[in-house]
């Protein structure tokens, strides 16, 4: 059995490559991803920037905000944003901490080319099954209430 520590204690003060005032611990990376916990202080940020590969940030505790493309909203501890391959995407705090798990899936993972056809008596993905109806691991989006719009400043 392999136990990875994270947490205080545990994390790298410089963040990734990056990121301002945002400390990690790397929990898990070979070829088919990396799995992080991040650590954002008041005021810190992830600039945007894309990548290649599909990546989920799971807010674990606190809240801050994200952006994906050209939409920006708030998060809290209990949801788990979408990062779509080759999209712009940032997260960034003000005035909270917030600590998140990054789950990155490598780009062969999530290359639509390697979608297989469902087995006949599986049914197809839809958002009835908590599915993206493209196929997606993506759940569909919720709809988000009004108060949860981002501030129209940029942090970085």
């Amino acid at each position: 059995m392999e136990i990875r520590r994270f947490g205080i204690g545990h994390r790298r003060p410089e963040g990734p490559p990056g990121t301002r005032g945002v400390e990690s611990t790397p929990l898990h990376g070979d070829e088919r991803g990396v799995v992080t916990e991040l650590a954002f202080r008041p005021g810190a940020a992830i600039a945007p920037h894309t990548n290649s590969n599909l990546a989920y940030l799971l807010v674990i505790e606190g809240g801050g905000f994200v952006q994906v493309g050209d939409e920006r909203t708030r998060v809290a501890a209990g949801e788990a944003v979408v990062w779509p391959p080759d999209v712009i995407h940032a997260a960034w705090t003000e005035l909270t901490p917030m600590r998140a798990i990054v789950v990155e899936f490598a780009a062969a993972w999530g290359d639509a080319s390697t979608e297989t056809t469902p087995a006949k008596d599986e049914p197809p993905a839809s958002p009835e099954r908590g599915l993206a109806a493209e196929g997606s691991l993506a759940p569909a989006p919720a709809v988000l209430p009004p108060d949860r719009e981002s501030p129209e400043r940029e942090p970085w």
